[in-house]
């Protein structure tokens, strides 16, 4: 079993999660301004319709796992993995990837480690998540400007098995572009259409998400009450 020096601390491979809260909304964007985005890494996005890839903005709550506890912002996209050359369209959603663009949390500790594990592109802000209410918030700023804020409210009870969905996440740090194995454990999942509403602030991101056309109707929002997660060893592709 691998296991890494963080802070002082050593961090075994897998890294995991036992309980976390995740509200989430896919947005619809246009394909070719999400490309611009994610540019950098050498990834290109999924089009799940002619001409629109999709952004996920996501907001967790994690209350126990290896990295102690925090918040966490994530700005994402839907890509096709690396040297993938199958089906398009809806039908691509099946192989697709997350490619992690920003990801604030307001912990010092689990910015460093996930830099140092899996490049994550984790940054220090300010998180103020309210999930005790029926809509669900998350303010977020940085350097003392609000990015977002972001109200999710939950859906219908999703049914299904709890069992571990493996999935690939893809980050890019200094030149390098990196797969983490990725499974989720989902218990408490609600889905509903639309379901979300977003005020954007002053921030460059800020800025970046308004260019891809938000704030506008999401396709769909998530919401986990209790979530378990592991995080593998990452790869260079």
């Amino acid at each position: 079993m691998a296991s890494h020096l963080i802070q002082g601390r050593t961090v075994d491979m897998p890294v995991r999660v036992r309980d976390a809260e995740i509200c989430s909304a896919f947005y619809p964007v246009r394909a070719d301004a999400a490309r611009a985005v994610i540019a950098y890494s050498g990834l290109d996005v999924a089009e799940v319709l002619p001409g629109k890839a999709v952004c996920m903005l996501l907001f967790v709550d994690y209350r126990d796992g290896d990295l102690d506890t925090y918040h966490e912002f994530g700005m994402a996209f839907l890509i096709r993995p690396p040297g993938f050359s199958g089906a398009t369209g809806l039908r691509e959603l099946r192989q697709a990837g997350v490619f992690v663009h920003w990801l604030p949390v307001d912990q010092r500790f689990t910015l460093e480690a996930g830099r140092t594990l899996w490049g994550f592109p984790k940054e220090l802000a300010d998180i103020e998540l309210r999930l005790n209410s029926p809509f669900k918030r998350c303010i977020l700023r940085k350097d003392g400007r609000l990015v977002l804020d972001m109200l999710v409210k939950p859906g219908v009870p999703v049914p299904g098995a709890t069992a571990m969905t493996p999935m690939d996440a893809y980050t890019h740090r200094e030149g390098v572009t990196r797969r983490v194995p990725w499974s989720v454990r989902a218990r408490g999942a609600r889905m509903r259409p639309s379901g979300a509403l977003i005020r954007l602030g002053n921030h460059p991101v800020a800025k970046e998400l308004s260019e891809l056309g938000l704030p506008k109707r999401a396709m769909f929002t998530t919401t986990v009450s209790r979530a378990a997660m592991v995080f593998g060893e990452a790869s260079e592709t």
